[in-house]
């Protein structure tokens, strides 16, 4: 009986201290203030345009691009970026149009030329870029490939040159 009496007590004891956490909980809970959500801060400043890449020196390389926007309350209205133009991109088209090629054409006898078409595949920094455009390059000379020896027979060939050394 008395052992019953000591789990009692000691269950007692274990609801109580469960009842004051709980209540500190919910205290501390309300006691924390919501914060208030932030406000997106509305702009006046406009959307960057940016200049075409201009080259530090030659026609292709590393070069910057200046870039402005308008706007009253704007902290910066004006800005300089570096950029780079790659040295074998071609150049008639400028370094900020991509374009996807298609396989080149066959040759044209009579210019001894082959083409090809490209199509826009994107415009950086707003440039302003053909839709598509038109290449052409030398066909080059149509000759016939060498035969070449087996692998075999060059391999034995380098066997027996190291043997006669």
């Amino acid at each position: 009986m008395q052992q019953q009496q000591q789990q009692r007590r000691m269950f007692t004891a274990a609801f109580l201290a469960l009842v004051f956490i709980l209540a500190a909980v919910s205290t501390t809970e309300a006691g924390k203030k919501e914060k208030p959500e932030k406000k997106a801060k509305k702009s006046d400043c406009g959307e960057w345009q940016w200049s075409v890449c201009v080259p530090t020196s030659g026609d292709c390389g590393l070069g910057t691009r200046e870039g402005t926007r308008t706007g009253a309350e704007c902290k910066q209205t004006t800005k300089t970026q570096k950029c780079k133009i790659p040295c074998n991109w071609k150049k008639q088209f400028g370094a900020e149009c991509k374009y996807q090629f298609q396989a080149w054409g066959e040759c044209d006898l009579n210019t001894a030329l082959k083409t090809r078409t490209g199509n826009l595949k994107r415009a950086l920094h707003n440039a302003d870029c053909q839709k598509t455009v038109t290449i052409s390059k030398p066909c080059g000379k149509l000759t016939k490939p060498k035969p070449q020896e087996s692998k075999k027979k060059k391999k034995e060939g380098k066997k027996q040159e190291k043997m006669l050394d």
